[in-house]
C-alpha cells in the first residue's frame, strides 16, 4: 500500500538527497492540488513557475495524449511537424529569428554560453556579465554563471569566464566591461534571487551599453517568461529586444522543454555540429508548449496575469500594513515576493499548515507564483491564508 510513510521511506532510500521534500502530492486540478491524505492546498507556487495554465489543464492533457497516440520522438535527425509550429509561435511573439530547443533551463542557459562563445570567437571575446544574486541553473557552466556564492561551494574549480555587476546598476556592469566581454545576461525579474524587478532605466541602459559595445544582450526568462509577468516575456517591459531569451519552466505546462530564441542577427551562429541534444525539441513536448501557449492567448492569461497581480500586491499590502516583520511587498504580474525582516522559512511551513503552498527563497522573502489561470475567489483566499499565517506567526514572536 502507498501510504505517504512507504513513499517518503522508499524516497530516502533509493533517492539522491538533493531536495528536501514535505508533502507527498498525489492529484492537482487548476490552482489546487491534494496530498496523499486528501488534503486540499491552494498553489501559490505552480511546480515553481511551471505550471502556468494550471494542473490537469484539459487542452494541455488532449495535447499529450493526442501526440502521444501519434508520435512521441524521432530525433533531430529527422523533422517533425510539431517543432516548427512551436518555433514560429515563439518567434513571432518575441525576436523574430529561430529557435534551439531542449530539455530545461540549465540547457537553455548553456545554449546561451555557447552561443556568446561561438559568436566572439574570432574576436577573442568569451567572458559573460551576470548579475549578483541572478540564477541560471545546475550545471557547472550555469552555476558559474549565477551570482549566488551559496550554489558554487564544493564545486572548485569552475569554468572561466564569468563577470559580476550589481544587478540594476549600470555603473556596475560598465566597470566589469572588457575587451573579452561577449555578452551580458540578466534576468528581468530576479526570481531565485529575492523576486527583484529590474528597474526601467537599468534594462533601457543595459540594451544602449551592449550595442555601443557591440556585444551581445541575453535575457534569462526561464522564471518570468510565458506570461508570469503579464507580457508574453519579461523583457518586453522594457522596450528593449535582447540578442536572445533562454525559456522553460512554464513553456511545457508540465511538461519538460526548454529554448532559445534568438533575433534574427543571431539566427545563424549554431551550425550542423555545433550544438545538439536528443531529446529537445520532440514531437511530444512540442505540442504541450503549443498547447500551453494556445490557452495562454485564447483565454487572455497575460491579461489575466496582470489584473490578478495587481489585486494580489493590493491585499498582501494591506496584509504587510499589520504586521511590523513584513518589510516589502514587490513583484510584476503574477511574480510576487512578501519581503520581510526575519528568515522567512517559519512563515512558510505555517501557509502550508493553513492551506497554501508557497516557497521561502533569498532567505527573507516568500515568492509567491500561482498559476496565470488564478482567479479573484482564489487571490482572496490567499490573502486570508496568509493574514491568518502571520497572525500567528507574530503571536510566537
Amino acid at each position: 500500500m502507498n501510504t505517504p510513510q512507504n513513499i517518503q521511506e522508499l524516497h530516502d532510500r533509493y533517492v539522491m538527497a538533493t531536495y528536501a521534500p514535505s508533502l507527498t502530492l498525489v492529484r492537482g486540478r487548476g490552482t489546487y492540488v491534494w496530498d496523499a491524505e486528501g488534503r486540499r492546498y491552494l498553489d501559490f507556487l505552480s511546480g515553481i513557475a511551471v505550471t502556468n495554465i494550471g494542473h490537469g489543464h484539459p487542452h494541455l492533457v488532449r495535447a499529450i495524449r493526442r501526440q502521444s497516440r501519434r508520435l512521441m520522438h524521432v530525433s533531430n535527425l529527422f523533422y517533425n511537424e510539431v517543432q516548427p509550429r512551436l518555433a514560429q509561435a515563439l518567434a513571432e511573439r518575441s525576436l523574430g529569428g529561430k529557435c534551439f530547443f531542449c530539455n530545461s533551463g540549465a540547457e537553455a542557459n548553456e545554449a546561451l554560453i555557447k552561443l556568446a562563445r561561438l559568436w566572439g570567437h574570432s574576436q577573442g571575446r568569451y567572458e559573460i556579465i551576470t548579475m549578483r544574486n541572478s540564477f541560471h541553473g545546475r550545471t557547472l557552466a550555469t552555476l558559474t554563471a549565477t551570482g549566488q556564492d551559496k550554489v558554487k561551494k564544493g564545486f572548485d574549480p569552475l569554468p572561466q569566464g564569468f563577470a559580476y555587476a550589481e544587478f540594476n546598476d549600470l555603473a556596475s556592469v560598465k566597470a566589469a566591461l572588457t575587451e573579452r566581454t561577449a555578452a551580458v545576461l540578466v534576468e528581468a525579474v530576479q526570481g531565485e534571487g529575492g523576486v527583484r524587478p529590474a528597474r526601467p532605466d537599468f534594462m533601457q541602459g543595459l540594451a544602449d551599453l551592449c550595442e555601443q559595445e557591440g556585444i551581445l544582450l541575453f535575457c534569462d526568462e526561464v522564471q518570468c517568461g510565458v506570461g508570469r509577468t503579464g507580457q508574453w516575456f519579461g523583457y518586453q517591459h522594457y522596450g528593449i529586444k535582447p540578442h536572445a531569451i533562454a525559456l522553460a519552466k512554464g513553456l511545457g505546462g508540465g511538461f519538460p522543454i526548454g529554448a532559445v530564441v534568438t533575433a534574427p542577427a543571431v539566427a545563424d551562429i549554431f551550425q550542423v555540429g555545433s550544438h545538439a541534444t536528443t531529446f529537445g525539441g520532440t514531437p511530444i513536448a512540442c505540442a504541450a508548449a503549443l498547447a500551453v501557449m494556445e490557452v495562454i492567448e485564447r483565454d487572455a492569461l497575460t491579461e489575466n496575469a496582470r489584473r490578478m497581480g495587481a489585486a494580489f500586491m493590493e491585499g498582501l499590502q494591506q496584509v504587510a500594513g499589520r504586521y511590523d516583520f513584513i518589510h516589502e511587498v514587490r513583484g510584476t504580474g503574477l511574480m510576487i515576493g512578501l519581503v520581510l525582516n526575519q528568515p522567512a522559512k517559519e512563515l512558510e511551513v505555517l501557509l502550508r499548515a493553513h492551506g497554501l503552498i508557497a516557497l521561502a527563497t533569498a532567505d527573507t522573502v516568500i515568492r509567491f507564483l500561482p498559476p496565470l489561470t488564478v482567479t479573484e475567489t482564489d487571490i482572496r483566499k490567499a490573502v486570508s491564508i496568509i493574514d491568518r499565517a502571520c497572525a500567528v506567526w507574530s503571536k510566537r514572536a
